[in-house]
């Protein structure tokens, strides 16, 4: 029986799921962006749920981004453990293409949708996105985008667009397109399924030591408003 521990943290939903063979068998969501004290419980909570260990799993699958720099630290940082740890392999999805699962999956398309454009709020009008294809296929590089009235364009003109993400809801009221769909959502950790069976499956393995998540921005530290 294949086993994978699926942990996403990208964005305000700190989340983990165990999969075993192809099917979710354990999951945990919460929205308190209490990731650094959340994830690791999380995932000892699915495991003992199915009366397992981690060294009983086949790999660790975490969300690689785009996203929370803080979040994706945490998850990454939590997936090596566990891979080091256990000896596993590590195995990463982009956040998008877990949204763009999810779409799918949780059949949130519109009627003769053609595109699916997940978005990531990269705060202002700014979102991390990339178009996929009704079934989920990605057509281009994932990359910042600035949205403004003529943002996808082509995508509308063709047909329905679902725009999903937690970034969505912010672009309503600019891509006001009758093409337009929007669905607020965050990336969750039972959707990296697809992503994960696939990559395991052509033994795309990543680095457990130098492994990064993809950031698309440098951090840049703030200092706080009031000295204490």
């Amino acid at each position: 029986m294949k086993r994978i521990i699926l942990i996403e943290t990208s964005t305000a939903l700190c989340s983990a799921a165990l999969a075993e063979d192809g099917v979710i068998t354990a999951c945990r969501e919460d929205s308190s962006r209490q990731h650094s004290s959340l994830t690791a419980p999380f995932v000892k909570e699915i495991l003992d749920e199915r009366g397992l260990t981690v060294r009983d799993c086949d790999a660790v699958c975490v969300s690689m981004g785009p996203g929370s720099y803080t979040g994706l630290r945490v998850g990454v940082s939590t997936a090596k453990g566990l891979c080091f740890g256990a000896h596993l392999p590590l195995l990463a999805v982009s956040s998008l293409d877990v949204l763009a699962s999810q779409a799918i999956g949780e059949g949130l398309l519109p009627e003769g949708c053609r595109f699916i454009v997940p978005m990531i709020d990269a705060r202002r009008m700014e979102v991390y996105s990339a178009v996929y294809s009704s079934d989920g296929v990605r057509l281009g590089d994932i990359a910042p985008t600035i949205v403004d009235e003529t943002s996808f364009a082509a995508q509308l003109a063709q047909g329905p667009v679902l725009f999903i993400g937690d970034g969505a809801d912010k672009c309503r009221s600019v891509l006001t397109h009758p093409n337009a769909f929007f669905a607020q959502a965050c990336p969750k950790a039972s959707w990296l399924l697809p992503g994960a069976t696939a990559a395991f499956d052509k033994g795309e393995f990543r680095d457990v030591a130098y492994f990064e998540p993809l950031y698309l921005k440098e951090f840049i530290a703030t200092k706080p408003r009031k000295l204490f």
